[in-house]
């Protein structure tokens, strides 16, 4: 009996190797064990949120939990606890839509369910999240949704002249873009959607030549400028005004403090950038001032036999510029400037073909851009083919590979950028080594091409650096900077993508690199209502999060106190308008004494590099197609 008991253990011994050895042959089973011990913890943290009436008055309290749940499918998006993981976070926000009562809450909760059913079909949790959205309460539409819902229908009205014939079709539109700020008086879109009401009645007008349609329309603008004051769109509101010929207009338009006119601005100049899919146009002016544009139909009968989209400058005179600028690319033909009136300065573009257009202005100093994209749409808009494993030929979308990335190294030539701690050391120079030794690097390690928007110590306008990138049809747009504070004790890295904030920190972040205060900052929410309509937006969110965590986990391997700051977002003029994934990277603090001595020295800065081509590597293959799900060009279905 001994010997075979001996015998029986040591089978048992075999047998438990084996299966330790077999274990560790499967891929990856660290990260599913990790993704099971998070989600217990998030369960964890659920049930003492549940188990605590006074602590779910608290929306920070569910943010940790959800959070928590957020991390188990982020570790491992293709395990099997990654539906588990985005379904309970999807149960948590409808849970706080109890206490919120926020709209916004349920919205996400929708959002994350339909993620479930459309991403892990074979998942039990499928079925439990389409049961979950029939028991969602209704809520209405987002003002985001709800004002381009209202401005579809007015493009839609706006191509079809026989409608324009009746009045119910406009009152349509009007009642969308009330809707907005009637709903949604506090948000960002509420003074948009106030002055697109005043421009439709205002359209109105133009057909039925009714005053109270025209009397309507200056009532809405003077309610913008009563209750929207520091929204860009007050000036445009008191231009709108002064065109119509309202009195409180031409008053409003006078100086507060000395009741006489305005200086008038100068148009000192217009630049250009194109590519066959996209063109940028700026116009500089030496000041701030309000303006307008449209866009015209082409008209044969008045010699007009190509549509124009014109700007109008209000309080503006003509500088020794150049009057007719000729493009002739595949979609513009020329620019032309002239005093159209004795205080309006007009810049017209004349049009060969265009998809859509987007106008904003900057400032410090002060200019107008005009975006215009072609059907190519303009950037990293190249297909990629690979056989697949029948042998047949599929067409992917772009991010099958990277082949061009455009690095921006931050500010330059009389731009200095931040002060360093030590002496002599300015952030534009600490951009741009760190920008060259990363251009070498990816060129070498992912086989792409890689172009800098400045080689040396070049001035160039922050406009002109995301224009170079579209131009260039850059499949990834990166701009390197060094951060700062008055207090050096802060430090640390964060990567920022573009889109709308409230956060007082990146708010500061996002000024000092724009180069203008927080009231511009603040007013720029405006400007990124057409902007953020766009895929491009979680692409950038997602190489964002790529890069930091590579940069933050690589360092801390190397160095001590590496501070991870996060993946912000905020409206940096440098990726306004990028059609390309796009992220600007605050690699360490300049001001700090240890973080600025790092950002000169050559190791630190090879590691910096080497971490945000990781980050990118990772990003390329996150967005490839996993096995079973490339298809057959020829097939149908959804897409």
């Amino acid at each position: 009996m001994g010997r075979f008991r001996i015998r029986q253990i040591s089978v048992i011994i075999l047998v438990s190797l084996s299966v330790v050895v077999v274990y560790a042959s499967l891929p990856s089973p660290c990260r599913c064990e990790s993704a099971r011990q998070l989600y217990f913890k998030a369960e964890s943290c659920y049930r003492q949120l549940t188990e605590s009436p006074s602590e779910q008055k608290y929306r920070s309290n569910w943010k940790q939990c959800i959070a928590k749940f957020s991390r188990v499918y982020e570790l491992d998006p293709d395990g099997r606890w990654a539906a588990a993981g985005l379904f309970m976070k999807a149960r948590l926000y409808a849970e706080l839509y109890e206490h919120s009562y926020k709209p916004d809450d349920i919205r996400t909760a929708r959002s994350i369910y339909s993620r479930v059913i459309r991403n892990y079909p074979e998942s039990e949790y499928r079925k439990r999240s389409k049961a979950a959205i029939k028991e969602l309460p209704e809520v209405g539409p987002s003002a985001k949704e709800a004002y381009f819902d209202a401005r579809a229908a007015y493009r839609e009205l706006q191509k079809h002249p026989e409608r324009q014939k009746f009045r119910s079709h406009w009152k349509t539109c009007i009642e969308g873009f009330a809707s907005v700020y009637r709903q949604h008086p506090a948000s960002t879109w509420a003074p948009a959607a106030m002055f697109m009401c005043g421009r439709v009645y205002e359209g109105l007008y133009a057909h039925s030549y009714n005053q109270k349609d025209q009397k309507q329309a200056a009532e809405i603008y003077r309610r913008l400028i009563r209750d929207y004051p520091d929204s860009q769109y007050r000036r445009k509101s008191e231009v709108r005004l002064e065109k119509i010929g309202d009195v409180i207009g031409r008053v409003i338009a006078k100086s507060e403090n000395t009741g006489e006119a305005k200086e008038p601005v100068t148009v000192t100049g217009i630049r250009y950038w194109s590519n066959p899919d996209y063109t940028r146009v700026v116009i500089d002016a030496s000041g701030e001032t309000g303006y307008d544009n449209n866009l015209l139909k082409k008209d044969p009968s008045i010699h007009k036999p190509y549509p124009r989209l014109y700007v109008d400058l209000a309080n503006a005179r003509l500088g020794d510029v150049e009057k007719k600028i000729p493009i002739n690319d595949s979609l513009l033909r020329a620019a032309r400037a002239g005093q159209y009136r004795k205080d309006t300065v007009r810049v017209v573009v004349d049009i060969k073909s265009f998809s859509d257009y987007e106008i904003f202005s900057l400032n410090n100093p002060f200019r107008i851009v005009i975006d215009v994209r072609g059907r190519g749409g303009g950037g990293s808009q190249r297909v990629a083919t690979a056989p697949s494993t029948q042998g047949d030929m599929v067409v992917t979308p772009f991010c099958l590979g990277v082949d061009r990335i455009v690095i921006d190294p931050g500010h330059g030539g009389k731009d200095y950028g931040a002060p360093g701690y030590l002496s002599g050391v300015h952030e534009k120079m600490v951009a741009l080594e760190i920008s060259r030794k990363l251009a070498k690097k990816l060129r070498q390690e992912l086989g792409c091409e890689v172009l800098l928007t400045r080689r040396n110590d070049k001035y160039l306008t922050l406009e002109e650096r995301t224009a170079i990138a579209n131009t260039e049809k850059a499949d990834l747009f990166l701009s390197i900077h060094a951060n700062a504070a008055r207090n050096h004790r802060a430090y640390g890295i964060e990567t920022y993508f573009l889109n709308l904030t409230t956060d007082e920190s990146a708010i500061s972040v996002a000024a000092r690199e724009n180069a203008t205060s927080k009231k511009n900052i603040s007013e720029l929410d405006s400007i990124l209502q057409d902007l953020l309509n766009n895929a491009r937006i979680n692409e950038s969110s997602r190489l964002a999060t790529c890069v930091q965590d590579s940069l933050c986990s690589y360092l801390s391997e190397r160095y001590s106190r590496i501070n991870n700051k996060g993946v912000k977002q905020a409206p940096f003029y440098v990726l306004l308008g990028a059609q390309m994934p796009s992220i600007l990277v605050e690699t360490s603090f300049i001001s700090n004494p240890r973080e600025c001595r790092r950002l000169t020295n050559e190791k630190y800065q090879s590691a910096v590099c080497a971490a945000i081509v990781k980050g990118v590597k990772r990003y390329v293959d996150d967005m490839r197609p996993k096995a079973g799900f490339v298809r057959d060009q020829n097939s149908e279905g959804e897409g």
